[in-house]
């Protein structure tokens, strides 16, 4: 039985108050309320909290956060100006729900401090220009579009394309640093979230990590404020002197959640039938992101988007690359194909990605996209020709080397140096001859702390493909050779595995 010893002090206290006449599942219609600010956080007399929609007259409408069982005539009361969660260092390490409540049975929660979850974003002249880069262990992504501290930046793809297991490898490799992590999942089925949490617990990432957890089947409203609760816990570190990457996983269930509410309110439905709001619902969020010029500190967002089938170009999916400054999209094609990550390098982008990476960084990021595309005009031209030229037979060799080392699993991450020092090694090879990958690849780990002038570069390089390269010219297949599980058959019928070359 709910103690209500605190509404009775509202009440007594002269707050607002108000009866509620009519509900709609999450939509609760209330008769009172006079002069009540939008976005309010009410009470109702069972225990239960509200966040006030609309106001209108005498007549005021709120989203119920907790269930969809109100009574009609239950009296409420206003408890504050705006919806309130708690925020603090105390939170690092925990899974909580939207409203701060402990859902890993880890004890009650000690914060001091609350609130507000729709807070403005920094202004113009309070912000400062991105220039350091968010290494997140993975070479294809931190090599071709890499990531900015500051930066809001989109992760699109289908589902089961490698999405989650690429944000998990990002929250991994910031351990060592002093960067929080903050990870909202919204809409997600329990056995995802048990697997997501069990990673970061295996990898360490979850000492650094806050996880925001909302079930789009339990309240709907709390699956519309996660993120926005999440970002008010992670801008609560950020504005008190800490680096905090934020990951919404994903906005595709939050505007669903968000299109559900709307449409029991009765809103007038848009295109697919989101309000016609949902960019402003978005774009909001996101532009809480950037760098501080008072403490140089960094937000960064990193929203997730569902393409069915591969889309990018529906409605929710391109309305988030507008607001975004680039978009990293994993390709379920490429991933079935066993390409690890699968991430689409004809169509992401980084747009300010430049502006964090060093004159080395850009010239080796120049270099690989022109091999990749050497290497598939020269696979094009091997299907039609039994003798390559030399220079064919070295655009082949090469791509495939690079194929090699960008796929990785989810457990090996590599830091800038280590993958600066992997792919330049591969780039210096100016013949045909096979490259022992693999050995390369743990050779490199652990050598990036080495690396202090250009010349350091240079000389482990040559030594590192000395080392690795064949003596004897050995010839190179047309294809790359992707990661596969699945069973082939050889000639006589008989199954075998086709294992990684």
């Amino acid at each position: 039985m709910f103690d209500n010893t605190a509404f009775q002090k509202l009440v007594e206290a002269g707050n607002l108050t108000g009866e509620v006449v009519a509900t709609n599942r999450f939509i609760v219609e209330i008769k009172g309320l006079e002069g009540v600010r939008i976005g309010a956080q009410i009470l109702f007399e069972d225990g239960q909290r509200g966040m006030v929609r609309e106001a209108y007259g005498d007549r005021v409408v709120l989203y119920n956060i907790d269930s969809e069982d109100v009574a009609l005539g239950a009296l409420v009361v206003v408890e504050f100006d705006q919806l309130q969660v708690p925020v603090g260092s105390e939170l690092i390490g925990r899974v909580v729900s939207p409203m701060g409540l402990p859902l890993d049975g880890k004890g009650t929660l000690r914060t001091a401090q609350t609130s507000g979850i729709f807070t403005p974003a920094p202004g113009i002249m309070d912000r400062k220009m991105l220039d350091e880069q968010l290494a997140s262990g993975v070479s294809a992504v931190d090599s071709f579009f890499p990531i900015v501290l500051g930066q809001r930046i989109a992760i699109l793809g289908d589902s089961k394309s490698g999405k989650s297991t690429f944000l998990s490898q990002l929250s991994a490799n910031q351990q060592g640093t002093d960067r929080i992590v903050v990870y909202v999942l919204i809409g997600k089925r329990k056995v995802d979230i048990e697997r997501l949490l069990s990673d970061l617990q295996r990898s360490g990432a979850m000492e650094h990590t806050i996880v925001v957890l909302a079930n789009i089947f339990d309240s709907l409203t709390q699956s519309y404020i996660a993120p926005y609760a999440a970002c008010s816990m992670a801008e609560h570190l950020w504005y008190n002197g800490q680096d905090v990457i934020i990951i919404y996983d994903d906005l595709s269930s939050h505007a669903e959640a968000y299109r559900q509410l709307s449409l029991l309110q009765e809103v007038d439905p848009g295109r697919d039938s989101y309000p016609g709001d949902i960019f402003y619902t978005h774009s909001s969020l996101l532009e809480r992101a950037g760098k501080l010029l008072t403490n140089d500190k960094t937000l960064t967002s990193l929203p997730v988007v569902l393409t069915p089938n591969d889309d990018i170009t529906a409605y929710l999916s391109t309305n988030i690359m507008s607001i975004t400054d680039g978009q990293i999209i994993f390709d379920l094609g490429y991933f079935r194909k066993g390409i690890r990550p699968a991430v689409n390098a004809g169509l992401s982008v980084s747009r300010v990605g430049g502006q964090a990476q060093t004159k080395r960084q850009k010239q080796l990021s120049t270099a690989l996209f022109k091999a990749l595309a050497h290497y598939h005009q020269a696979e094009e031209f091997s299907h039609f020709s039994s003798q390559l030229s030399k220079e064919t037979r070295i655009d082949l060799a090469r791509g495939r080397h690079l194929y090699q080392a960008l796929g990785q699993p989810p457990e090996q991450l590599f830091s800038l140096a280590e993958q600066q020092l992997l792919l330049e090694t591969i780039m210096k090879s100016d013949d045909d001859r096979a490259i022992d990958i693999a050995s390369l690849k743990q050779a490199v780990k652990g050598r990036g702390t080495d690396m202090k002038t250009e010349e350091d570069y240079d000389n482990l390089e040559a030594e590192l493909l000395a080392k690795f390269r064949a003596e004897e010219l050995k010839p190179v297949e047309a294809t790359p050779a992707p990661v596969q599980t699945e069973e082939s058959k050889d000639k006589k019928g008989k199954k075998v595995e086709v294992k990684d070359a």
